[in-house]
């Protein structure tokens, strides 16, 4: 790192911890008395792997992100009054976890939650950490990504915690390596409520929500029920890019007795839009139609929106049972089950046209209607789906006494994949036989010249976690925890992905994992904490889709993480610092062989060190108002011996944000800006896959009548228009680009019951 990025990072660190000690001696008495109301999202829960037990100091409760004094590594809790204070009601998960240190996101080109976006945390990329939603993570199969808008919109979350660090030894997931997002469901009320939201915006982006709140119901013994159906349709923000989406949700928690607690969940969301399935648009496609073309209304073009449609289905459904089973041991269980559904038409390559001219445009815009036949004219394209079910169960035990408290658990998990892609003459939508001549080596036979692939594969995993907090004194919990990691894929394909033939193969990989954290209350204002963990990351489909995959050497991706902090919750202030660096070793890599037949294979080579500081405070001053601050600076390069060290793709240098905050009676109101600093859409920090940097300000104003609430939300209030990725093609003319979106605004009714 430079002189001035290390005075950054100490600048950030030396300016939250003076503050915080400057105010602990005059604010130990108020933190004392707000110590007395805490909320607490997971209380009682069993090494949920997020504790979030919130002290309810001022600055905690207006303050956008904050975190618990009960944490064991960097923590930023995002509570519901801010999802729906400061942000349009469209939202996507990955919106409302950015406004955390160290988190920075791409996509979402079309409007808020109306396309998907990639979320980094300290550079490390979607697929790289887990998300989950009521402890249950969830993610593709093919690799552990994730669908920002597709399973959990805005309505259906009450709190979100990005823990930047692989957590504990019961944080479970595919990719326990580079942190957490942890989203928790809507919350159950005793009193009953209703509500109706209409939301009207930039882009014609209508939004109707209801949401219902049965309150304690006395003849179901207390049972408490939530409900919430939403509907969004927009033009969206780029060219002939329409977005629908419904989405329902419900949940009920049914006490079952003094000590035994049901909760079943459930939620099912449909979106559709037009979209090419290679999303993003070239240097002469913005040259000619600016940054938001997508699609066009020309139905002798690849990129016409009705051959580019996209149809999802998603549905989660948990079953969880709380119960205390005899003095001190508690019992819960988690039944769960997910799918996701994806069927798109697109056209073949819609940067084809990037330089081509109009002789080449036409020959390009053929297909070949007869296995080996000549081509003829058409517009080539293609059919792809991609569903999947899984169904999982996680079990753990606690059992507390006099010094500590021991949890045993298991986690299980199953999941049935189905993906295929096959080329069309998006005319007519009959078979085009474009593909090269594939023999199958063993039997000889060839594979259909419209089939790019056709594929059955499977996941089989189970995590058995220990976890041992221990308590020598007051205020002092040393916990060490062991997890163990078994994952199995296999693939029966008829046409495997790559290598175009029938092939049934399969691997697992295991992984030992230890933790150690350290939480110690200095008081009731004051936690120090401290982490090591070592994270894992099972390898993609993609190491099986290769000729040989006995040939590959690949082990899991594993990361060893060192972190370090400081939590203060005072009467007027609520800050917190952390230092964090974590060695990243076995990364996947591949190379063709040169023996003939061998073809590709994987192995791991090269290793990736981040570290950084990040911080967040809010000051909270009389009347209501209230200032905050965070950032950090995130250094992500590789650190392989005999070569330049780069700074990692998608991996700002830095994070900051700050502004001003006022709730008090009727009014909130917010002014919050986001700035991400510069990095590099390739790693090899290329000057022409460069940002300098961008800042994505937002600004709100709320006023509750009583049954009725007014609000308005303006995203990009400064109308920053840069890019925030660009994904490297053959040759640079077809690069494909991505923007911030524009400024938009949106107005909210809401009507309560």
């Amino acid at each position: 790192m430079s002189t001035s990025h290390y005075r950054y990072a100490t600048l950030l660190a030396c300016s939250i911890a003076t503050l915080s000690w400057a105010n602990m001696a005059h604010a130990a008495d108020d933190a004392a008395d707000d110590k007395a109301a805490e909320v607490a999202d997971t209380k009682g829960s069993i090494a949920e792997g997020s504790d979030i037990v919130v002290t309810a100091t001022r600055p905690n409760q207006i303050a956008p992100v904050t975190s618990s004094l009960n944490t064991t590594q960097p923590q930023a809790i995002v509570s519901r009054n801010f999802i729906e204070d400061s942000l349009p009601a469209s939202s996507d998960f990955n919106q409302i976890a950015l406004i955390s240190p160290s988190v920075s996101n791409y996509g979402n080109a079309n409007g808020p939650g109306l396309s998907e976006s990639k979320a980094q945390i300290r550079g490390f990329q979607d697929g790289e950490y887990n998300i989950t939603y009521d402890g249950v993570p969830f993610n593709d199969q093919n690799d552990p990504t994730h669908h920002s808008n597709t399973f959990f919109p805005s309505n259906t979350i009450e709190t979100l915690v990005v823990d930047r660090g692989p957590g504990n030894s019961s944080q479970l997931g595919q990719a326990t390596f580079g942190g957490n997002i942890n989203m928790f469901s809507r919350a159950t009320r005793a009193d009953l409520s209703a509500e109706a939201l209409l939301s009207y915006g930039s882009y014609n982006t209508q939004l109707e929500r209801v949401f219902l709140q049965s309150g304690a119901i006395e003849q179901l013994g207390g049972a408490e029920i939530v409900l919430s159906g939403q509907h969004i349709r927009s033009d969206g923000a780029r060219t002939y890019s329409p977005f629908k989406s419904n989405n329902v949700f419900g949940k009920i928690m049914l006490p079952l007795g003094p000590d035994v607690k049901l909760t079943l969940l459930a939620t099912y969301n449909e979106n559709t839009f037009n979209q090419p399935d290679k999303d993003g648009a070239t240097k002469a496609q913005i040259a000619l139609y600016g940054k938001y073309f997508s699609l066009n209304n020309d139905p002798n073009s690849q990129t016409y929106y009705g051959y580019n449609e996209t149809h999802k289905t998603t549905d989660f459904e948990l079953v969880k049972l709380e119960s205390d089973i005899a003095p001190g041991t508690s019992f819960e269980n988690r039944a769960y089950t997910y799918s996701y559904d994806n069927e798109t038409l697109s056209g073949n390559d819609v940067t084809l046209f990037a330089t081509a001219t109009p002789a080449a445009i036409l020959a390009a815009n053929v297909v070949t209607l007869t296995s080996g036949g000549a081509t003829s004219p058409g517009i080539p394209g293609y059919t792809k789906t991609n569903k999947y079910r899984v169904w999982g169960d996680i079990a753990k035990v606690r059992y507390d006494f006099d010094l500590g408290t021991l949890t045993l658990g298991a986690w299980i998990e199953r999941s049935d994949t189905y993906r295929q892609q096959r080329d069309v003459n998006l005319l007519t939508l009959a078979p085009s036989y474009l593909q090269k001549i594939v023999l199958n080596p063993v039997s000889g036979v060839a594979t259909p010249r419209n089939i790019r692939f056709d594929q059955n594969s499977s996941i089989n995993q189970t995590e058995e976690f220990a976890e041992l907090e221990l308590r020598p004194t007051d205020g002092l919990k040393i916990t060490p925890g062991f997890k163990h990691i078994n994952f199995n894929r296999k693939i029966n394909a008829n046409y495997n992905q790559t290598t175009r033939y029938e092939q049934h193969v399969s691997d697992t990989w295991n992984a030992d994992l230890p933790f150690l954290t350290i939480n110690y209350q200095a008081s009731d204002a004051i936690a120090l904490y401290g982490q090591y963990a070592r994270g894992f990351l099972a390898p993609p489909i993609t190491v099986l889709n290769v000729n040989k995959p006995q040939l590959s050497t690949v082990e899991p991706q594993q990361s060893t993480n060192y972190q370090a902090g400081l939590v203060y919750h005072g009467g007027n202030l609520s800050a917190d610092v952390a230092v964090y660096k974590i060695d990243f070793n076995n990364k996947f890599a591949s190379f063709v062989s040169t023996v003939p037949g061998e073809g590709t294979i994987f192995i791991n080579q090269g290793s990736v060190k981040y570290q950084g500081v990040e911080g967040q405070l809010t000051y909270a001053l009389p009347n209501g108002l209230a200032v905050f601050v965070n950032g950090s600076r995130n250094y992500a390069k590789t650190d392989n011996a005999g070569e330049l060290r780069t700074q990692v793709a998608n991996a700002p240098e830095f994070t900051f944000a700050g502004g001003v905050l006022f709730k008090r009676g009727p009014i909130a109101v917010s002014l919050i800006d986001k700035y991400t600093g510069p990095q590099w859409f390739v790693a090899l920090e290329n000057p022409l896959y460069k940002s300098e940097g961008y800042n994505d300000a937002m600004a709100s104003l709320n006023y509750d009548f009583g049954v009725v609430r007014v609000g308005v939300e303006v995203s990009n209030l400064f109308d920053s228009r840069e890019v925030t990725n660009i994904a490297a093609g053959k040759t640079v003319p077809f690069d494909q680009c991505f923007f911030q979106t524009g400024r938009s605004v949106s107005a909210d009714l809401t009507i309560k019951f």
